[in-house]
């Protein structure tokens, strides 16, 4: 059984200036049809350490990075890429960051953890396994 202040510590995240503007435009764009995801999303762009894109480390889940994570409620290993709702197509394994699991994994390095709840409300124990990033532009 987990402890309330165990499930309600959350590790640190880390993220890019830039994809923290575009995030949080997102999550207000959504606050109507989705609040639960905005809400969740806002609250880890506000406590996240910001980073220019060159200096961000890369470990980090960004988005279009692709992730490997165990979901340890299934034991599933899940590999996906984290991308815009545009792109999002989850048979091709590219999930948007407007889901709760996309909410969640957004910031975390490798060999992180974090409870965080699925679509039905459930806490999962997500642990980010390997992080590869996409090619930048510099």
């Amino acid at each position: 059984m987990t402890s309330t202040t165990e499930a309600t510590k959350r590790p640190p995240i880390h993220m890019i200036d830039s994809e923290a503007d575009a995030l949080t435009n997102l999550a207000i764009g959504i606050q109507a049809s989705l609040p639960q995801v905005s809400d969740m999303l806002l609250g880890e762009i506000a406590r996240a350490t910001i980073y220019e894109a060159g200096r961000i480390p890369s470990d980090v889940v960004t988005m279009h990075a692709t992730v490997e994570f165990t979901d340890e409620a299934s034991g599933a290993s899940r590999t996906v890429q984290l991308v815009y709702p545009k792109t999002a197509d989850i048979s091709a394994g590219r999930i948007s960051i407007l889901t709760p699991v996309g909410a969640g994994l957004i910031g975390l390095r490798e060999g992180q953890s974090i409870l965080w709840p699925d679509r039905e409300g459930h806490e999962r124990r997500l642990t980010i396994v390997k992080v590869t990033q996409a090619h930048r532009d510099a």
